[in-house]
């Protein structure tokens, strides 16, 4: 069977990483955290992420690099958006000529504006992936039934994966638009935020629809404008992560949105936990994409000055409210 490399022992990079080992392949995951590799190799637990779930015996971990990728046919990428460009850095040397590099992380990194995918293709040269789709990481390590996306460059490399991944718990689409699949996953993050937002003031279920909705609207308004196909936003890694991601408790960055709708304050809401909240940074990135590409996009811009202009989630509802009237489409 290939071997596989899981860079990344969180929540998500441990479910998948016991995914593809419960299936035989020859899996290795990479930790950044060298107590927790020792954790996990003393105990088979991953004490932070997944405290009660016993690792498969067969799953190596590992906190050396070249280790973890030197072998690798596929190498999955759970890594958060803005620390994978060093990860791969330190990683590329090690990682072999015909390495398939498939990305599970959702983000747009700060500063360059680019996808996951697009970093790893620039730092590697690498044929890449992207699995994305509505999925918490604690449903599928507890084998509830759940579906995701798979896009690829080439079709063929598709159809592999697709096989890899899949299983009687975890049923995998192939799709080819890669640029949409990742827009999805990453700007949802930022609604998410939004509606938490919206449920910690107490805004009620109305509320929340609107902003799901509104929000679908200004991510295909953005993914249209950069090249993006606009049924891919209402497809698994779009409309149905967007759904999962803004209204289920699981979810970090619409926790993180109760938290500020609440009236906490970031900075406190972000050190009482270890994961990490993807739509924080990418709030940033996809503000200032939406200025790049000359879109207008309400929720985005009032999420990015509620995280990084302090302003009060009283005043960006009211924002947003007051907007000039104008059709639904």
């Amino acid at each position: 069977m290939s071997y596989i490399s899981v860079i990344g022992a969180g929540s998500w990079g441990t479910t998948l990483a016991c995914l593809l080992a419960e299936k035989e392949y020859d899996v290795s995951l990479w930790a950044f955290e060298k107590d927790l590799v020792e954790t996990i190799n003393n105990t088979g637990i991953n004490s932070v992420y997944l405290p009660d779930v016993q690792l498969p015996a067969n799953l190596k971990v590992t906190h050396d690099i070249e280790e973890a990728v030197k072998k690798s046919r596929y190498i999955l990428n759970v890594v958060p958006t803005q620390f994978t460009r060093a990860v791969f850095k330190n990683a590329v040397k090690y990682i072999p000529e015909n390495a398939v590099i498939i990305s599970a992380s959702k983000g747009i990194e700060q500063g360059t504006l680019l996808t996951v995918s697009s970093i790893l293709k620039e730092i590697t040269g690498h044929q890449t992936a992207a699995l994305s789709g509505p999925s918490f990481a604690r449903e599928v390590i507890n084998k509830l039934p759940t579906a995701v996306t798979l896009a690829t460059e080439d079709p063929d490399t598709g159809l592999i994966l697709q096989e890899i991944f899949n299983t009687h718990y975890f049923r995998v689409y192939t799709h080819t638009d890669m640029l949409g699949v990742e827009l999805g996953g990453a700007l949802k993050n930022v609604i998410a935020i939004a509606s938490g937002i919206t449920d910690g003031m107490g805004l009620g279920h109305s509320a929340r629809a609107a902003l799901i909705t509104r929000g679908l609207v200004e991510i295909v308004r953005l993914g249209v404008s950069m090249g993006a196909d606009e049924r891919t936003f209402s497809g698994l890694s779009g409309l149905g992560d967007l759904v999962l991601t803004c209204t289920g408790p699981l979810s970090r960055n619409y926790s993180v949105g109760v938290s500020l709708g609440k009236g906490l304050k970031l900075k406190e809401i972000l050190s009482s936990t270890k994961s990490v909240a993807e739509g924080v940074a990418t709030a940033l990135s996809a503000f200032e994409l939406s200025r790049k590409q000359g879109i207008e996009m309400p929720i985005v811009e009032q999420i990015y000055e509620v995280i990084y202009k302090e302003k009060s989630p009283v005043a960006a509802v009211s924002m947003l409210m007051n907007r000039t009237l104008k059709p639904e489409f």
